[in-house]
């Protein structure tokens, strides 16, 4: 379970850590503030597309993870542009890449 109080540079090593374990690349393709800065992941699949998944609050205020282009592949040059518009909206924000021949990757629960 991810602690809201936890370094974004730590669970971002973490996840690095749990794809290397299931065999699945991924890699930091821009760099946030270490401390609190959210994360968005693109997660390509092979043949197919991307997924971008990202984190936001529910009603609750509790952090859950979302696919704002939705849960299908989209092409990856709209999801790059969704990557960049939302660099340009938060410079804090930190971009991972997952390569994932058959789009089994999930990001972990928080």
């Amino acid at each position: 379970m991810f602690d809201e109080g936890l370094k974004t540079s730590l669970w971002v090593s973490a996840e690095i850590r749990r794809c290397d374990g299931i065999f699945l690349p991924m890699t930091v393709m821009h760099r946030g503030d270490g401390d609190r800065g959210l994360v968005m992941i693109k997660q390509y699949i092979a043949g197919q597309g991307c997924i971008i998944h990202s984190r936001k609050r529910d009603m609750s205020g509790k952090l859950v993870w979302h696919c704002p282009l939705g849960d299908a592949p989209v092409p990856e040059r709209d999801a790059d542009d969704y990557i960049t518009r939302q660099r340009g909206y938060d410079e804090d924000l930190w971009v991972l890449e997952v390569d994932d021949p058959k789009g089994q990757y999930a990001p972990m629960f928080i």
